[in-house]
């Protein structure tokens, strides 16, 4: 298996950068934050937890409000994991084998293409650039062949913040449904979109064969407990993926499912404090980038807490983001960290993320540092 780029940048800098600009989650809680929003049964249940192994499909109560956050699925058509990660490594392996061929979405979290691409032919399709990420359709059905099995995409985007409009997102189903493709949805950053029209239909409740994956990582908040989950309708495909979750995780940490379940029950009330976290957040950097228009290009991004600006600085964003990180201090991803294998990514480009508190300290530091070193740049 190739090297995860990002995890690996993320295991040098993450917890030695002083100012962790690249964030891709939401601004967390702390233990006692998240009982405090707890009913009193709940923080009892969580203090009188056995930790002893739980149900590989995750708790009942879990999966009973997790499937309340979609329009068409029951608890049955639910199955946790430990984390995210766990969920689109288990889907990738049991959905393809070798002899299929996969299509997915680039730009894209890494995982995404590697894994598929250690299983099968692999192809990807572009958000592009040059019209604001633009998901083409066309593009895609031209990539189909006889043995196409599945199709990924992750929106809002990771790194890119794109979202696709509700007109393409559903000529994206129909392609599916006419040729009879699974739809797997990476759907981390749902509800945290800049503007509530621009919120799509999870897979899951749009197509019979769509596969919705989401944690309580990212738009809740909550990395630290590692619970995320895939929605299906396809029971028989989620028994496979419970088979394969016995090889990985087998089950996911008590403690963490019953915090999960207060998160999930309080949920309207996080998602509202993140949101405007994020839109308060996003006028920072909008005035940030502004001042150095030499330097940047920015345009908002339609959902998530991560952007994608392009770099403009003579000397490249390689350049740029090493000497921040190791002079001033404040960790950025450069373009390098979102190469792919399946086509030319741009190269000027870096993820800055704004789904935490206080980055005004963080955002002064990078001012400081551009001022005082413009003619390097």
């Amino acid at each position: 298996m190739r090297d995860f780029a990002l995890e690996t940048y993320f295991s040098k800098w993450e917890f030695r950068a002083k100012f962790h600009m690249t964030a891709s989650d939401l601004q967390s809680m702390t233990l006692a934050e998240l009982l405090e929003l707890g009913s009193q049964e709940d923080v009892k249940a969580f203090n009188q937890l056995s930790l002893g192994y739980t149900e590989t499909w995750g708790a009942p109560e879990l999966r009973n409000q997790i499937a309340s956050t979609f329009e068409k699925l029951t608890p049955k058509d639910i199955l946790c994991f430990a984390g995210a990660e766990e969920g689109v490594y288990a889907a990738m392996r049991v959905l393809l084998s070798q002899g299929d061929h996969a299509i997915v979405v680039v730009p894209n979290y890494q995982a995404a293409e590697t894994i598929p691409l250690d299983i099968c032919e692999v192809s990807g399709v572009p958000l592009r650039e040059e019209k604001n990420w633009y998901l083409d359709i066309d593009e895609i059905k031209a990539l189909i062949k006889p043995n196409t099995r599945l199709i990924s995409i992750n929106f809002p985007n990771n790194p890119t913040g794109a979202i696709p409009s509700i007109e393409n997102f559903n000529l994206l189903v129909e392609l599916c449904r006419k040729h009879d493709l699974y739809l797997f949805s990476d759907e981390v950053y749902r509800l945290i979109e800049t503007e509530d029209e621009k919120r799509i239909p999870q897979a899951a409740d749009a197509y019979e064969k769509g596969i919705s994956l989401n944690v309580c990582s990212k738009a809740y908040g909550f990395p630290g407990l590692r619970i995320g989950w895939i929605g299906c309708r396809d029971n028989a495909l989620l028994q496979k993926l419970e088979k394969y979750k016995h090889y990985l995780s087998i089950c996911n940490s008590a403690p963490s499912e019953q915090l999960a379940i207060i998160v999930l029950k309080n949920r309207d009330t996080i998602l509202e404090k993140n949101r405007a976290l994020v839109r308060a957040n996003l006028l920072k950097l909008n005035q940030f980038f502004a001042e150095f228009p030499e330097l940047f290009y920015w345009r908002a991004p339609d959902g998530g807490c991560v952007a994608y600006p392009r770099f403009l600085g003579k000397n490249g964003v390689e350049n740029f983001c090493t000497k921040l990180v190791e002079q001033a201090g404040v960790l950025l991803l450069p373009a390098s960290i979102y190469q792919s294998e399946l086509m030319a990514t741009p190269t000027d480009r870096f993820r800055i993320g704004f789904g935490r508190k206080n980055i005004d300290s963080g955002l002064s530091q990078m001012r400081e540092f551009i001022t005082t070193s413009s003619n390097s740049l």
